[in-house]
């Protein structure tokens, strides 16, 4: 049974910072691809950032390029996602997820992909 469990959000003042860990059980972790994503009341959900499966190439939103920083460590079999300089448009539930689409579309998951359960970030102004 594959099981992704997101950690560490919370609440933070616009300006500071959090940090994301997601740990997977139940698959191959260093054959996946991993992605981040979030959703905003009332938005659609959207991508953050995906890291490859060695750790060697990432991507990011336009939004979060410069701020966020996405890693993985394939020993303990968990991605995270370091945020700075967090703003209030950053409040979401973030969620991150296996990547099977990578090398399609770095910024699309398939139906077949595993998610977590999401985590919420609020950042206060």
């Amino acid at each position: 049974q594959v099981q992704l469990v997101e950690s560490g959000g919370g609440l933070v003042q616009a300006g500071g910072s959090l940090g994301l860990s997601c740990a997977a059980s139940g698959l191959t972790f260093s054959s996946y691809a991993m992605g981040w994503f979030r959703q905003a009341p009332g938005k659609e959900r959207e991508f953050v950032a995906v890291v490859n499966w060695s750790g060697g190439i990432t991507y990011y939103a336009d939004s979060v390029k410069g701020r966020f920083t996405i890693s993985r460590d394939n020993a303990k079999n968990t991605v995270y996602l370091q945020m700075n300089s967090l703003k209030p448009e950053d409040t979401a539930v973030y969620y991150c997820a296996t990547n099977r689409n990578y090398y399609n579309n770095y910024a699309k998951t398939r139906g077949d992909d595993y998610w977590g359960q999401g985590t919420q970030v609020t950042v206060s102004s």
